[in-house]
């Protein structure tokens, strides 16, 4: 058996007794590595540079949430445009203790080891005369007075900018934004490169991988103050927009002539359908979309859409008032014509019916199936697509009431509407040429009889006439029919169906449309 060594009865009894116990104390302490020195004057400059007092706090707390274990640190704590050093509270279980090493320093070896340079490492500092400068300080400030005074300032593209004699010269690798001035100038980059108004918190630069966009090509054009030849860039794909010219019924004149780049495609368009629209307008000046569209076979209305400068070409529209979503003739303002009454559009929302919406799932497996532009539809549905915007007051071929006046051709309300006893002698901003008692009356006919149609019941003139007699004592028609909200996401205001109403109303809904289905299938079968 081989010797263990020497017994404890051979040992000092120094190093037989045991250590003498200490107890730790169970005190709590909170560290922060600051990156720089901290001496006990400058604590108070320390924790307003980590948000104050407060802040440190919140993020030190056992109950702090996710955005409020978060200190960062901003070097610079009045400029907005300086990027915080962010850092994350992490618990520890270690036992705090001081060691102090002494060690002697080599000469010519610095004492601080090269560390990996985060975000934080690199900091913007825009041109503080610049109005956006001075607007973000505004907003930073609360400065409501600076605020509305900014204007956007004119792009002058001076991108380049005489040298400062004075100013350092920076290493071009070291140049974070890529941009290298004219070899050999004395000229230097201008652009306004402002940072945003938040900054990512990781650490590690992602691999940009930046790329010239392909369809932008160098052009030369002419500086008009000074004559100068320049060069820029630009996209060859940039989506250009072809709408109508667009104006506010308080406006004094129409336009008379489309936008110029409007006008600019008026060779390149199809000029059979050109031709087709100017021949339409010229028989009636004010159409609506569906209306005109229901004048095109379905081909040609995908081109005239498509196009975008087909319609342009030849109307513009009202933003507001009696023509409100109408294409008119250009040159032609129904404002001075009394004879425009009859284009005037009224509209209601139905907010009766519920909607079904298809699934994701669904619409695909119909896709593959059938598409909008393979539709096989028999020559009676077109007839009736065709006539979409004419009300009759017998059929209804739509969910939601748009019509111009002279499309509607029930003959109750085509009396009312060519009634010519109580009309205007200048236009209104809201009821047009009609009085406001007249243009009220219309459309509670048009109203009873639209949502009567949607239930299944055609109005009849007692009914109508009924809803026209004035409230006993007053001047003012009986109040419309209510008509029970749908239920939807946006029905938190007042009328509102409760929930269980709601949910009720779907199910019927649905048993509704699952016994229409059937009957639907047992008729063919029969067939």
């Amino acid at each position: 058996m081989a010797d263990s060594g020497p017994s404890t009865s051979t040992l000092p009894p120094s190093l037989v007794e045991p250590a003498p116990e200490r107890p730790l104390p169970s005190t709590h302490f909170y560290s922060v590595e600051y990156p720089g020195y901290v001496k006990a004057t400058s604590v108070p400059l320390a924790i307003e540079r980590l948000g104050g007092q407060r802040s440190v706090e919140n993020a030190l707390k056992r109950a702090a949430t996710k955005s409020e274990s978060v200190l960062e640190l901003r070097l610079h704590s009045g400029n907005p445009f300086a990027h915080p050093i962010a850092g994350d509270v992490v618990s520890t279980n270690n036992i705090l203790l001081k060691v102090v090493k002494r060690k002697r320093k080599k000469q010519g070896v610095s004492s601080s080891e090269g560390g990996v340079e985060g975000m934080a490492d690199f900091q913007y500092q825009p041109d503080m005369d610049d109005p956006i400068t001075d607007l973000r300080l505004a907003m930073q400030s609360m400065n409501v007075e600076g605020i509305m005074n900014f204007r956007i300032p004119q792009e002058k593209e001076d991108y380049y900018v005489p040298k400062d004699p004075s100013a350092m010269d920076i290493d071009p690798d070291l140049n974070a934004a890529g941009i290298s001035d004219p070899p050999g100038s004395t000229l230097k980059s201008n652009l306004r490169l402002f940072p945003p108004p938040l900054f990512s918190r990781q650490v590690i630069p992602q691999n940009y991988n930046f790329k010239a966009n392909p369809a932008s090509v160098v052009t030369t054009y002419v500086d008009e103050e000074t004559g100068e030849e320049k060069k820029r860039l630009v996209n060859r794909m940039r989506w250009k927009g072809y709408g109508p010219v667009s104006i506010t019924y308080a406006e004094k004149t129409v336009p008379d002539k489309p936008f110029a780049s409007v006008e600019e495609q008026r060779d390149k368009t199809n000029q059979a359908l050109l031709k087709r629209l100017q021949e339409l307008f010229q028989e009636r000046p004010i159409w609506t979309r569906a209306a005109i569209f229901n004048q095109f076979s379905p081909f040609e209305m995908r081109e005239i859409i498509n196009s975008k400068v087909l319609l342009p070409l030849v109307s513009y529209v009202f933003q507001d008032g009696p023509w409100r979503d109408t294409q008119i003739r250009l040159g032609y303002d129904p404002r001075e014509d009394r004879r425009a009454r009859f284009f005037q559009r009224l509209y209601f929302r139905n907010t009766s019916h519920p909607i079904v919406r298809p699934s994701v799932v669904s619409k695909r497996q119909e896709g593959r199936t059938e598409t909008a532009m393979n539709r096989v539809i028999d020559a009676q549905g077109r007839e009736e697509d065709k006539r979409s915007h004419i009300f009759d007051g017998l059929t209804v071929k739509k969910e939601t009431a748009a019509f111009q006046l002279c499309d509607i051709h029930d003959p109750m309300l085509k009396e009312m509407i060519e009634d010519e006893d109580d009309l205007r002698e200048t236009c209104n901003e809201r009821d047009g040429w009609y009085s406001t008692h007249a243009f009220e009356r219309i459309k509670t006919v048009l109203r009873h009889k639209f949502f009567s149609l949607l239930g299944g019941h055609i109005a009849t003139r007692e009914e109508c006439e009924a809803l026209l007699v004035p409230q006993e004592g007053t001047n003012k028609l009986p109040p419309a029919p209510r008509h029970r909200l749908r239920p939807g996401k946006h029905n938190m205001a007042k009328g509102a169906l409760r929930p269980e109403d709601a949910a009720a109303q779907r199910l019927v809904a649905a048993l509704q449309l699952q016994q229409k289905n059937a009957s639907e299938n047992r008729s063919q079968e029969q067939r």
